[in-house]
């Protein structure tokens, strides 16, 4: 591979910025603003700033984790969007699961479903069915399809979703029916169900096909767009990926059509990149934490390994696809305090994002914010934000928490903040109990990795507060997602339901199963254009005891044998024991579905290790500034990162400044430096 790598993390409120030397194994980062009206403007307008600061223009590869379709959805801003079902079944989307979600919306009273992406009146039938064992009972009507289609011309879809019963058995008559669409409306965008999502289960994979019309022609433009400037800009390379939900990653074209496979493409780098430091710290068990702009994203890695799972939900959206159990929180450096007309407290979740920002941004906000508490308390100062090249307004964050917080409650200004920043803290332990000690896991055997622009100022408190083991701030905690873009592989999912029972079936059943998966993941690669040596394949089955509603996914792995089946099933009752606390070795097991995860191995990227130089302590040592702690405002010493050495220690209240972050250390924690120049940040607990 030619020399240079770039990967861009855009954020609500800032985009991140790496770009690697393969020759010299050098790292280059950059943090600009984002543009949320163009996103692409800051992308290049950050590739424009690493070339001038490297010197080099060979890029060739370049990997971007995108909010684009994220935002489109939480925002309600998707295209206008149709859908065709089976005659007979154009309920099922407004069914659903008929039940309401778990949690504190059990206990709402004025709780309301979202509102359909596809409304009624823009849904049609089409006469056609399959059976449940992939039989034809009714041929495709393609007349009355084309009267159909020509209705719902009239009311101006740009995309439409085609959901037919048993559609995953029998793909021809969605085939057919995007080929008769094509005729007739040849600049509609379509999605078919038996290409996004060929398993088991109507409403789920209609939610999935659904939310993926919703964006697709949305993402579509935008990649289109930026791959057109990359290009303009010379970036002319074939290796251009986006993220993907799963941790892997796809190229632009593939991206661009499974546009529901990147609702977490942004936040799914952070985590990628926390699983390699884990191996390389040995620190098996980690909640990671990314504060960022606008929002929080909190996420488990236990025993090295990720939390992924199959089916999730994104703003009440249901999406059946694999992809890293990731909760986010309205929590970020811009997230707005106010008092509301009860004369209550009330922190987020709207942000100020990129535009206006911050009060202390000087660009215009006026509401006081999560960074301008954090600047007010002097945990951040005034002239090293960014490494310098972006000043903060101390007396504007003064103005907007007395005029809108403290003034009101009748606090001084250090008390106000000081209670915005509590409140938000306890948002985010809620965050991270939803992924740990709610699902069984003791919070004292785990690290949390803190990264972000805002994390490191907020997690030695938090993790105090949780009895955590402990913090880790990695070496460049402002990007670590686009490091993780920088760590990934590519990885495409594949799925086919067929239901059999695995106590009866064969070695050859088996085989048989995976084939087409395996084929087709090897093919894909192939195109992209890896090599056989760098392709890998990963097989799983869900799996049932018979009549259950719901599936467990088990690991196929090893060369087929008479053994295979077995060896899968003692696997499945474990887990379900681990997961449910009971298990029923007597009962039949059935397969639901055959998975098969294609992986394309890039040259890998690993975190740089250090000797200790025999830096003093002192040298690191920048200034004296004054900093909210124990109620007070006391003379806190404040240290420059990139002086900090391998093996240095000390205890806190003491505060890290950075380029791209600022880590805090309270009194009662202390810090060292580890030989990846992490810093370990123990709680008293560990």
């Amino acid at each position: 591979m030619p020399p240079y790598r770039v990967t861009v993390d855009t954020g609500g409120t800032f985009s991140d910025f790496v770009y690697f030397d393969e020759a010299a194994q050098q790292i280059t980062i950059a943090k600009l603003p984002s543009t949320p009206d163009d996103p692409s403007r800051a992308i290049l307008s950050g590739i424009e700033l690493l070339m001038d600061q490297v010197g080099a223009q060979d890029i060739a590869y370049f990997c971007h984790g995108t909010t684009v379709g994220t935002n489109a959805l939480l925002e309600g801003k998707g295209v206008r969007t149709a859908l065709l079902v089976t005659k007979g079944f154009r309920g099922i989307y407004e069914v659903g699961e008929q039940c309401r979600p778990h949690g504190s919306a059990i206990f709402d009273i004025f709780y309301d479903r979202p509102a359909l992406l596809v409304p009624p009146v823009l849904t049609g039938e089409v006469a056609e069915r399959v059976s449940a064992s992939g039989e034809v009972l009714q041929p495709l009507d393609q007349a009355a399809l084309k009267s159909t289609i020509r209705e719902l011309k009239a009311r101006a879809p740009q995309s439409i979703a085609v959901c037919l019963l048993f559609s995953f058995l029998r793909p021809e008559h969605e085939q057919r029916v995007r080929a008769i669409i094509a005729q007739e409306m040849p600049d509609c965008a379509v999605s078919l169900s038996s290409e996004i999502l060929p398993q088991i289960r109507e409403y789920y994979r209609l939610s999935t096909t659904v939310v993926n019309a919703y964006l697709q022609p949305i993402l579509a433009r935008y990649i289109g767009n930026l791959d057109a400037r990359l290009t303009d800009a010379g970036i002319s390379t074939q290796q251009k990926y986006v993220m993907q939900s799963n941790g892997g990653m796809a190229n632009f074209p593939t991206s661009a059509e499974r546009a529901v496979a990147t609702v977490l493409s942004g936040p799914a780098g952070g985590v990628t990149a926390s699983v390699r430091l884990s191996a390389a710290t040995r620190l098996p068990n980690l909640v990671t934490f990314d504060m960022g702009g606008t929002s929080c994203d909190v996420s488990l890695v236990r025993n090295g390994e990720p939390a992924v799972h199959h089916r999730g939900t994104i703003d009440g959206r249901d999406i059946s696809l694999p992809m890293l159990d990731i909760h986010t929180v309205s929590a970020g450096g811009g997230t707005i305090a106010r008092v509301d007309r009860f004369g209550q407290l009330v922190v987020g979740p709207d942000s100020a994002g990129a535009v206006p920002g911050p009060a202390c941004y000087g660009r215009g906000g006026t509401d006081p914010t999560i960074t301008d508490c954090n600047l007010v308390l002097g945990y951040l100062g005034e002239e090293n934000f960014l490494g310098g090249r972006m000043k903060l307004h101390r007396a504007a964050s003064q103005r907007a928490i007395e005029s809108q917080v403290a003034g009101k409650l009748d606090l001084t200004i250090e008390h106000a903040a000081d209670g915005i920043i509590r409140v938000i803290n306890v948002k985010m332990q809620e965050a991270i109990k939803a992924i740990s000690t709610m699902r069984g896991h003791d919070l004292r055997q785990f690290h949390l990795l803190a990264f972000g622009g805002a994390g490191p100022l907020h997690a030695a408190a938090i993790a105090a507060e949780l009895r955590m083991a402990g913090v880790i701030v990695p070496l460049y905690p402002g990007v670590h997602s686009a490091m993780g873009l920088l760590m990934s592989d590519v990885r495409h999912d594949y799925i086919r339901s067929r239901i059999i029972s695995l106590d009866r079936i064969t070695v050859d059943q088996l085989r048989e199963g995976f084939a087409a998966l395996e084929s087709q993941a090897v093919r894909d690669l192939r195109d992209e254009g890896f090599a056989q040596q760098r392709i890998a394949l990963e097989r799983s089955l869900d799996l049932r005891y018979a009549g259950q509603g719901y599936e467990l996914t088990i690991p196929c792995t090893g060369a087929f044998g008479p053994d295979t089946a077995e060896s899968v099933r003692r696997s499945f009752d474990e887990a379900h024991r681990r997961m449910f606390g009971h298990a029923a070795p007597d009962e039949t097991v059935e397969i639901v579905s055959f998975r098969v995860c294609g992986i394309g191995h890039l040259p890998p990227v690993e975190f740089p290790k250090f000797s200790n130089e025999n830096r003093a302590l002192a040298d690191a040592r920048r200034e004296t500034r004054r900093a909210w702690f124990g109620g007070v405002m006391r003379e806190c010493p404040v240290y420059q990162r990139e002086k900090l050495d391998v093996g240095h220690f000390f205890d806190g209240p003491a505060i890290v400044d950075q380029l791209d972050a600022t880590t805090v250390i309270p009194p009662g924690c202390s810090l060292r430096v580890d030989e990846f120049r992490n810093l370990i940040i123990g709680t008293g607990e560990a």
